[in-house]
């Protein structure tokens, strides 16, 4: 450690670190299984990289704990998971037969997941013979087939044999929602009697219990650590490096626009981490680090690339501070944001190491 002035400049880590527990994904999945009864399938929401935290490390911990069934947004993420994974679990595609996937899907076997007219008239004139799942709107109006498209359509999507049948639900982190009972009766009314499996549940309707189950759940955020799963392991861990330490008088004014000056004489840490790494602009009302078992305020704004952090009540300057850990995940970063957890999850950013504990 080198001091010049008042200036200290600290050798350490070159970037922040994302410590990614696939143990605890693992034990959360098994938790999220042992909810639902033996005849129901549990499956893994893996999109958009698993949530951030590397899909071709999280998926096969998965596979080896068990899970044969995934689900990813696109045609391109499935084929990136099959290469991973092999060619024995089912993957299925949130975003359906969209136009440019046929060769894609064919290629990685994956099961999209129907979402619209077109996209059905789509799939079964381009590939036939290839799996197919359907998506149906049961009140969230975001994607899959309404009432009336699916009365209209249900004889001949049904003659052409799909392997799943879904919705999803929009309320289901607020278990009194008067929209969780309303959906579930519309899925029944719609579904009832057709000899298709079923998937209504992802993480927040699996904890509302048996009867949202069906033939098959879905989990994601709760695999990670997330809210609603309170009892979820936790998943994840974010140090950061201190670039330089220094002082400041009583007055004088940290970051853009002056928004925090100093009442008091204060040594400040500069920290390698900020808005292109996840850390939310948002972040910069409210939000602490920890030093070893010492919080510690992040002042003025959170920039690009920089936090500015008061350790003035330490004894001596850190190398690194943590963000997230056991204590304080990603749902207690989000509420300081004021987003949620899966935001701040999958906005993390590329230029953090990652560490995996556990694996295949």
């Amino acid at each position: 450690m080198t001091a010049t002035s008042g200036l200290t400049i600290t050798p350490h880590m070159p970037t922040g670190i994302l410590h990614i527990d696939l143990e605890a994904i693992a034990a959360n999945w098994r938790a999220l299984d042992a909810l639902s009864s033996y005849d129901c399938e549990t499956a893994a929401t893996v999109k958009a990289d698993a949530y951030g935290l590397g899909v071709t490390q999280v998926a096969p911990r998965l596979f080896a704990e068990g899970c044969r069934a995934f689900f990813v947004a696109t045609a391109d993420e499935g084929l990136e998971l099959r290469r991973a994974l092999g060619p024995e679990p089912r993957i299925y595609a949130y975003y359906g037969h969209m136009t440019g996937d046929t060769a894609t899907l064919a290629r990685a076997d994956v099961v999209p997941l129907i979402c619209s007219l077109e996209q059905l008239m789509r799939h079964l004139e381009a590939l036939p013979r290839h799996p197919f799942g359907l998506q149906l709107d049961t009140g969230m109006n975001r994607l899959g087939l309404k009432m009336e498209e699916w009365a209209a359509v249900a004889e001949l999507a049904l003659r052409a044999e799909p392997v799943l049948v879904t919705t999803h639900l929009a309320s289901s982190d607020v278990p009194d929602a008067a929209q969780n009972t309303d959906q579930l009766a519309r899925f029944h009314e719609m579904t009832d009697g057709i000899s298709v499996p079923r998937s209504l549940a992802a993480t927040g309707g699996i904890l509302l219990g048996g009867e949202y189950h069906f033939d098959m759940t879905r989990p994601g955020i709760g695999l990670f650590g997330g809210l609603p799963f309170a009892k979820a392991d936790p998943v994840v861990a974010l140090d950061l490096p201190v670039i330089s330490c220094f002082d400041i008088a009583a007055g004088e004014a940290v970051g853009y626009s002056a928004t925090w000056t100093a009442r008091a004489p204060s040594r400040i840490a500069t920290v390698g981490g900020g808005y292109a790494d996840g850390l939310l602009r948002s972040l910069s009302q409210g939000m602490e680090v920890m030093v070893g078992p010492v919080p510690c305020n992040v002042v003025g704004r959170v920039s690009m690339d920089l936090l500015t952090v008061d350790i003035s009540h330490l004894d001596r300057d850190p190398e690194s501070v943590r963000v997230l850990d056991a204590h304080r995940g990603v749902d207690t970063l989000a509420a300081s944001a004021g987003t949620i957890g899966y935001e701040v999850l999958t906005s993390m950013g590329r230029r953090y190491k990652r560490q995996y504990r556990g694996g295949q």
